[in-house]
């Protein structure tokens, strides 16, 4: 198994910055990639930014420029640096995270993993 968890949400208010970080630990042969979602109140998940583990990142629209996601691959742990926020960015964000693992010896299998979630709110 592996678990992931997140911190580093709270309330802040318009304009201002927060770092969700998220360390993934467990039996993790590889990791391939780690990326945050959010959901807001009434509306589906839906994804904000990805990276590889060799630093590739994909950010949605909504979020370039003010978003920054990082990884450290050796401690399996993504951050995500918020600046600029904004009332509309107010969510859940969850962590997520594409392993590798070992069934048995010498049998592996591909992973999607999710953290709890940890609320962000961007209000005055």
């Amino acid at each position: 198994q592996v678990q992931l968890v997140e911190s580093g949400g709270g309330l802040v208010e318009p304009g201002g910055s927060l770092t969700l970080s998220c360390v993934a630990s467990g039996s993790i042969v590889s990791l391939y990639a780690m990326g945050w979602y959010r959901q807001a109140p009434g509306k589906q998940r839906e994804p904000v930014v990805s990276i590889t583990s060799g630093g590739s990142t994909n950010y949605e629209d909504s979020v370039k420029e003010r978003f920054t996601i990082s990884i450290d691959p050796a401690r399996n742990t993504a951050y995500l640096q918020m600046n600029s926020l904004k009332p509309e960015d107010t969510a859940v964000y969850y962590c997520n995270a594409q392993v590798e693992q070992q069934l048995k010896e010498g049998v592996y299998a591909d992973y999607n993993y999710w953290g709890q979630g940890t609320q962000v709110t961007v209000s005055s």
